[in-house]
């Protein structure tokens, strides 16, 4: 099998079908799995074991994070001075931090931050985002109301 990461290769149809059948319900049985792309339990569980390793996807539960006491969600456009990675890898490893992409246009970085109030946001941002010696501005984008979150975009 063929395996896709980072957009280089590609993956084959009964790939691609797995996929989809975790995108639609990630509690989804092997067995149920395999009745739908022709292949056994245990093929599937070795497919989906490949993929999950070779970074092509994982399996996670999305939570909302207002019900877990996570009351303020903001993203952050981060301008940077220097080596991009650098930034995005010391970004990437804070605990408050779930999305991090480097980006072009009028941000070299995008962040999610998610926290339980505004006073650890302040924190995470003067203290943490802003202290990385690169980091050159920022502007936060606090969100009011989440509209949609979606994972389900198919395969290709």
């Amino acid at each position: 099998m063929t395996t896709r990461r980072n957009g280089s290769g590609s993956l084959d149809e009964v790939s691609k079908a797995i996929i989809e059948q975790l995108q639609q319900d990630g509690r989804r049985s092997y067995a149920a799995i395999g009745k739908v792309v022709g292949l056994s339990e245990a093929a599937v569980r070795q497919r989906v074991q490949r993929l999950v390793e070779s970074g092509v996807m994982q399996v996670v539960a999305v939570t909302n994070p207002l019900e877990l006491g996570f009351g303020r969600q903001a993203m952050i456009g981060i301008r940077v001075e220097g080596e991009l990675e650098q930034v995005a890898d010391a970004l990437a490893a804070m605990d408050e931090v779930d999305y991090v992409v480097i980006t072009a246009g009028s941000f070299d970085i995008l962040v999610e931050v998610v926290v339980e109030d505004d006073h650890e946001l302040l924190e995470v941002l003067s203290t943490r985002i802003r202290s990385i010696p690169s980091v050159r501005s920022t502007e936060s984008f606090m969100y009011l109301s989440l509209r949609k979150q979606t994972y389900s975009w198919g395969v290709r």
